[in-house]
Parts: structure tokens; sequence; C-alpha cells
């Protein structure tokens, strides 16, 4: 129930700044500014240029929400414009030179030991700042965000399956990447 409400508010805010309210667009960026600010943290190394991405974000949303044909997907449409400026800044040019293995789907076979507990919040940022940036963007997307993987594919520009491989193979290389740390902690 509170999510459809969520859902209705987003909408109403987006159609009273699709008509020039200056206050729904205050709101809205009172609204988002964190979340995108998180994201685009975890696309780049450096906090200032996450603040400089987020302002340039800003600009193209105020400029294009009349372009924003239906509500309902907010979301979506923020988080691919936040990406879209970061990648024509450079800050992710190792997205398109640091290609990802062509993984084979995982096999309903295989085993997955599910969630695990974590020690910390600072082990997960720890973690994921280990991994392959397309990796890294679909686990924030879908944990931190909680997209489905319909508006992760439609953020990525990219196949639903390519979301599906990609989410699988990011929590396999995340749960390896703390195991080793925990081991380590535990040696030390």
């Amino acid at each position: 129930m509170a999510e459809d409400k969520d859902l209705i508010y987003q909408e109403l805010l987006v159609l009273r700044c699709q008509r020039g309210d200056r206050d729904a667009l205050q709101e809205l960026v009172v609204t988002w500014e964190r979340r995108l600010f998180y994201f685009l943290r975890r696309l780049g190394n450096e906090e200032q240029d996450a603040w400089d991405l987020l302002q340039q974000t800003w600009l193209k949303v105020l400029r294009g929400i009349s372009t924003l044909r239906d509500p309902r997907q907010l979301a979506p449409w923020l988080y691919c414009i936040a990406r879209n400026t970061a990648i024509s800044h450079g800050q992710m040019r190792s997205l398109h030179r640091e290609k990802l293995e062509e993984l084979p789907p995982p096999s309903d076979t295989e085993d997955d030991p599910g969630p695990r507990n974590f020690d910390g919040v600072e082990q997960i940022h720890f973690g994921l700042l280990q991994l392959a940036l397309p990796h890294r963007e679909v686990l924030t997307l879908y944990f931190l965000e909680s997209m489905t993987i319909e508006q992760i594919a439609q953020v990525l520009e990219v196949p639903h399956g390519t979301v599906k491989s990609r989410l699988y193979y990011a929590k396999r290389a995340l749960r390896n990447i703390l195991t080793k740390e925990d081991q380590r902690d535990n040696e030390a």
C-alpha cells in the first residue's frame, strides 16, 4: 500500500514539474538527490566528481522533464540521465574499455549459498569498489535502489537477460571478495 502511495506521489510530482511548478521541482531534487548522488558516487572514484555530475544531471532533468511521457518511469529515467551524464563526462571510461567476458547464463543446478550476514556497511562498500563497474552498477540498482530487472535493463540499456547474468555474477564476485576479506581478518 505504501509503495502505491509513493508511485502516485511521484506521478503527481512529475506532472506538477511538467507544468512548471517550482515547488515541485525543488521537491523532486530533495526527494532524489541523495539516491542519485549515491549512485553516481558508486560509478566514480572521487566524491567531488559525483557532486559535479549530480549538478549536471539535475540540469538535464530540469530541461527534459517535459519529455517524460510516463511519470511512473521517473526512477529509471532519472538513473538513465545520471548514468549517461557520467558516461559523457568520462567518469565511466573503464565501462567501455573493461569488457566483461561473455559468461554463460547460470545453470539451475549451481549452488547459491544465499544471502550472507555482513558485519557492516563498510565491508559491503569495500567489496563494491573491488567489482567491475558493470557489476557495481547492477548491484547498486537492484539491492540499494530496489529496481526491477526491467527497470535496470532500461537504465543500463541492455537486454533483461544481460541484467540477470550480470546480477548473478556480481553477487558471486561480491561474495568471493567478502569471503576473502573475512579470511584475512580471521588470520590477522
